[in-house]
């Protein structure tokens, strides 16, 4: 792997060197993982790609396809500390955060508090069934999330990095949930869908958890292997014309903005905000870096932007009556955008 102390490559030759041993170790990661999980592969390289980035992913799919396994398996690849927070409707900020708690201090005799960390400090946190639980206790993953920290009475605890935050969702079952708001959605770098196997996959599923035979996986991964990749991410280098389609991208989702396609102005009530076009830049990076590429492309941005725009375009009631979907949404931002003059963009 890369450096070990996490520093990042001097020049250009270092670079394509520590970028041929990622795309190598990942072909380990891809590989072993498919001792344990059938398919999905592609779910992989999008967690990869926010992972790399410093970002969370908000996963959504119907319960039995592996989320938990999946994600506990990555962990277990990179020797790193997981954590499972089940949100149910009576669940409290302080049981995700940690509490206080009076405990006798041997040397004095007196009483004193302590910090007792809730699950949030680990390396990898799956916030299962987030939209189970109220906005309160869902807040409490916000500050985490963002500043990689978290302040009990007054005392402010650190959060070891990496900090990588999974939370899923049912998208199915609405009835008794509490739908994330679109300030803490705006956390989540990508929105990323999980679907059914296929049925050879599914097939190949049942004979592995019919079978007694347990198959044993090796780490390729740790911790600073992680951290040195998400330094040598943000070195990939990026055209000034990339980053300008990135920014148009964006601006084309916003209804009160110049570059917005005509066909979409009657059905977008919000659009994407700045955090979409550093998404955009910075997952396209990850995704290049994977490749085993040292350049970004139109190509990556393009492969980003189901995963970045997803959950931040905001669309009204007349698409909803209409049966415009934010997947068509997406793919006409995508085909205006490649249409458009970027010299026009300033």
């Amino acid at each position: 792997m890369i450096d070990q102390a996490g520093n990042t490559p001097a020049n250009n030759g270092d670079a394509q060197q520590a970028i041929a041993r990622t795309h190598e170790a990942y072909s380990l990661l891809t590989a072993e993982l498919g001792k344990r999980i059938v398919g999905q592969q592609h779910i992989l390289t999008q967690m990869m790609w926010a992972l790399l980035c410093g970002g969370h992913v908000l996963l959504e799919g119907v319960p039995g396809l592996a989320k938990t396994l999946l994600i506990h398996t990555l962990a277990d690849l990179m020797r790193l500390e997981f954590s499972r927070i089940q949100f149910t409707p009576d669940l409290m900020p302080a049981d995700i955060t940690g509490t206080d708690v009076i405990t006798d201090n041997l040397k004095t005799g007196m009483k004193e508090f302590r910090f007792i960390k809730g699950p949030v400090f680990a390396n990898i946190v799956l916030a299962d069934e987030i939209n189970r639980t109220p906005p309160k206790t869902q807040a409490a993953l916000l500050q985490a999330m963002q500043e990689y920290e978290v302040t009990a009475q007054g005392k402010t605890h650190s959060i070891e990095k990496p900090f990588f935050v999974l939370a899923t969702q049912n998208p199915i079952e609405q009835e008794g949930t509490y739908p994330l708001p679109e300030a803490q959605l705006d956390r989540f770098m990508m929105n990323v869908i999980i679907d059914y196997p296929t049925p050879e996959e599914e097939m190949e599923i049942v004979r592995r958890t019919t079978s007694p035979i347990e198959t044993e996986i090796k780490p390729v991964f740790d911790r600073n292997d992680i951290l040195s990749l998400q330094a040598l991410v943000k070195q990939v280098p990026v055209a000034e014309d990339i980053v300008r389609y990135a920014v148009l991208l964006v601006n084309m989702s916003r209804p009160q903005g110049e570059y917005i396609p005509h066909s979409l102005k009657n059905y977008i009530q919000w659009g994407a905000g700045p955090r979409a076009c550093q998404y955009l830049v910075l997952g396209s990076k990850a995704r290049a870096l994977l490749d085993g590429r040292y350049a970004v492309t139109l190509d990556d941005i393009d492969a980003l932007a189901p995963l970045v725009l997803r959950h931040r375009v905001i669309l009204n009631f007349q698409a909803e009556a209409e049966g415009v979907t934010i997947n068509r949404v997406i793919n006409t931002l995508i085909e205006s955008a490649r249409n458009f003059d970027l010299e026009k963009v300033s």
